[in-house]
């Protein structure tokens, strides 16, 4: 048993030795077919990412990409070139329209509106009806109380100047009640002139008048600028209620005297007026008045006046009253005449 158990544990030994100690062929074998399956497993791994001929997607796609990723050429601007804003249209406002007018009166405004035109709206402002009237109608009186033409001349042009003056202070004092009755054809209140620029126009036709006037006279140019300033505050003083009539009447009074006093010369010095011209003028202010009021009856009434003119108005008609009033009127100036022809314009 014991030689059984040493000759197994040498077979034992033996076998741990040979294992140990393999030949050098077997262990190369063993080595190489593990070594030929790795590369077997690479190749086939390598076959497997290796793309084909035919396929090549990749490729294909890095050509598109690169394609499609090619900039444009672009045309260079110049250094000068404002950037485009698109929405630069937009906010700018559109530029008036002027339109286009032909002939002598295209020649005249510029191609302008009348309503852009300063002089125009200060000259449909200033009452030029009653202006040139009653400048006209002094200096006929002028000329047929003997005075020379230069003289006549002098008052026509003195008497335009003060009832542009009036014409303009009356439509700043109404432009309110112009408004709220829509009066189109006044500049003042439809907003086509400034009520700056009218006063304006006032301070430089005062300037203008204060010499016209005492071109014929000192004391005849006194009483033809009181005659204005006269007008002047029946403008805002006592013209809703009855004695509506007497800044007309006390205005028209004075006119006499800038006649009869007046010569050629700051130092020319005439005389008074007779005083039956002066009551006349006086009486012939006040129909004048009733004349001129006839035409605003219904915005007055609208408004609550009550002066004279307005009463007459509500009893008699318009129309009765205009009728009236021009023959009242006629009969006043052919009493001038009359009383001119036999006392004369003054003592």
């Amino acid at each position: 048993m014991a030689k059984m158990q040493r000759w197994r544990r040498g077979r034992s030994a033996g076998e741990d030795t040979l294992s140990a100690e393999a030949p050098e062929d077997v262990l190369d074998e063993s080595a190489a077919e593990t070594l030929e399956v790795e590369l077997d497993e690479v190749d086939e791994v390598a076959a497997e990412e290796e793309p084909t001929l035919d396929e090549e997607p990749e490729l294909d796609a890095l050509e598109e990409t690169e394609e499609t990723e090619e900039p444009e050429a672009e045309t260079p601007e110049p250094d000068d070139a404002e950037p485009e804003d698109p929405d630069l249209d937009d906010e700018r406002p559109p530029l008036p329209h002027v339109p286009e007018r032909s002939g002598l009166s295209g020649w005249l405004l510029g191609g302008r509106e009348p309503a852009d035109v300063v002089p125009l709206q200060l000259l449909q402002a200033a009452h030029a009806k009653q202006a040139i009237t009653t400048a006209l109608a002094m200096g006929l009186v002028a000329a047929v109380a003997g005075r020379p033409a230069r003289e006549a001349g002098v008052v026509l042009v003195t008497v335009l100047v003060g009832q542009t003056i009036l014409g303009w202070h009356n439509d700043i004092v109404d432009r309110q009640r112009d408004q709220a009755h829509g009066l189109t054809g006044k500049p003042i209140a439809a907003g086509r002139l400034e009520v700056g620029t009218a006063w304006y126009a006032i301070v430089v036709a005062f300037l203008l008048l204060i010499p016209l006037a005492t071109t014929t006279g000192v004391r005849a140019g006194a009483f033809y600028v009181g005659s204005v300033a006269v007008a002047m505050l029946g403008n805002v003083v006592l013209r809703t209620g009855f004695w509506s009539w007497w800044s007309w009447a006390a205005s028209y009074a004075l006119l006499p005297a800038y006649l009869s006093w007046g010569g050629w010369g700051g130092k020319a010095v005439g005389s008074a007026p007779e005083t039956s011209i002066v009551v006349l003028a006086a009486l012939l202010g006040v129909g004048i008045h009733f004349m001129r009021a006839v035409w605003g009856l219904v915005a007055d009434h609208e408004d609550g006046w009550t002066y004279l003119p307005l009463k007459l108005g509500l009893k008699l008609g318009a129309t009765r009253l205009l009728a009236l009033s021009t023959l009242y009127t006629v009969v006043i100036v052919v009493l001038l005449v009359v009383a001119g022809a036999r006392v004369g314009l003054s003592r």
